[in-house]
């Protein structure tokens, strides 16, 4: 059994994960200290137990936010965060940095932020080109041995990369985005995840919103929401998506649940070492997310929602293409 999930069980977490993200990053306006303070006081007392984070979200002010709001519940819960991609104030951009000296440093500056002894989980969240990954990941392992972290993870690779990372030091999770809407782990990364026993922690897997059926035209998004640079968002490609949404939301409509508890429902449906951690901004709809965690579909109902939204049916690219060069996952032709 991965690593992740011994400790998920240790914590008792429920399979559904909180991606805390969105609270100070890519969506527009940040919310509120005091507010999202509520709001992941809020999950907790719900019942979730994995929460995700990363020095890059908010230019670590995400960090400090878990931080703050976690602290007295440490000890009850599964922590993550990352290392390797952040925001540069000298260059007003960010940055991916993959050096030994770098992933330690911003390791130690981020269990400060967080306010603990060691992470639970830390991954590499992008892969640097110019640094091979096992020299990144051999410095994930020395802090590993060093109890600064539990667990060594990657975000955005490819199975190839997993395979080479593996080589130096076991990878107890990738991270990558995984949906309906999104399928390309199943090009080849869920078999080298299970071939390395390996968890798949799925981020977005409510397609940034799309798969709640909520979204009716991203122009009403707000300045500064990632989702405006997305090809799959712009006002071509959206209309053709959302005529593929419907079949869905009628799914959703005979079960009785809402078309974000189905989406993770399906994703649930792919195996117990896939892991959803979706985010939001609304404590009503974190509560709406981990209320599908008893949810169990049948092998029908997966067959046909496999059907009506095939990889090939989706209008748009994931990313533009400067988002793209930026990943090493593996792409549909």
């Amino acid at each position: 059994m991965s690593t992740v999930l011994q400790r998920l069980a240790e914590v008792e977490s429920p399979s559904i994960g909180l991606g805390c993200m969105n609270l100070s990053h890519g969506y527009g306006i940040h919310v509120p200290e005091p507010e999202a303070l509520r709001a992941l006081d809020a999950a907790f007392d719900m019942g979730y137990r994995h929460f995700d984070t990363a020095t890059l979200y908010g230019a670590t002010a995400n960090e400090r936010l878990v931080g703050k709001a976690l602290a007295g519940k440490r000890h009850g819960i599964l922590l993550a965060s990352k290392c390797g991609l952040a925001m540069d104030p000298d260059l007003g951009k960010r940055v991916i940095d993959g050096r030994p000296e770098t992933i330690r440093r911003q390791c130690e500056e981020s269990l400060e932020r967080l306010r603990t002894d060691h992470l639970d989980l830390y991954y590499l969240h992008r892969l640097d080109r110019n640094v091979p990954i096992e020299e990144s990941v051999g410095a994930l392992g020395r802090l590993v041995e060093e109890g600064k972290i539990r667990a060594v993870g990657l975000s955005e690779v490819s199975a190839t990369t997993l395979h080479r990372a593996r080589t130096e030091y076991p990878i107890a999770a990738v991270q990558s985005e995984y949906s309906l809407w999104t399928r390309n782990p199943e090009i080849a990364l869920i078999e080298a995840c299970r071939e390395a026993d390996t968890a798949l922690v799925a981020f977005s897997p409510l397609g940034r919103g799309f798969l709640t059926g909520s979204l009716k035209d991203p122009a009403t998004l707000e300045e500064g929401d990632m989702r405006r640079s997305m090809p799959r968002f712009n006002a071509e490609n959206y209309p053709k998506n959302l005529r593929l949404l419907a079949d869905v939301t009628a799914i959703a409509n005979e079960l009785g649940i809402s078309p974000a508890q189905l989406a993770l429902a399906w994703l649930k449906a792919q195996g117990d070492d896939i892991i959803p951690i979706p985010g939001t901004r609304s404590v009503e709809h974190m509560r709406e997310n981990l209320s599908a965690e008893p949810l169990r579909l049948e092998i029908s109902t997966v067959t046909q929602l496999n059907a009506v939204m095939t990889p090939d049916q989706v209008a748009g690219a994931r990313y533009s293409e400067a988002q793209q060069a930026d990943v090493d996952t593996e792409e549909f032709e």
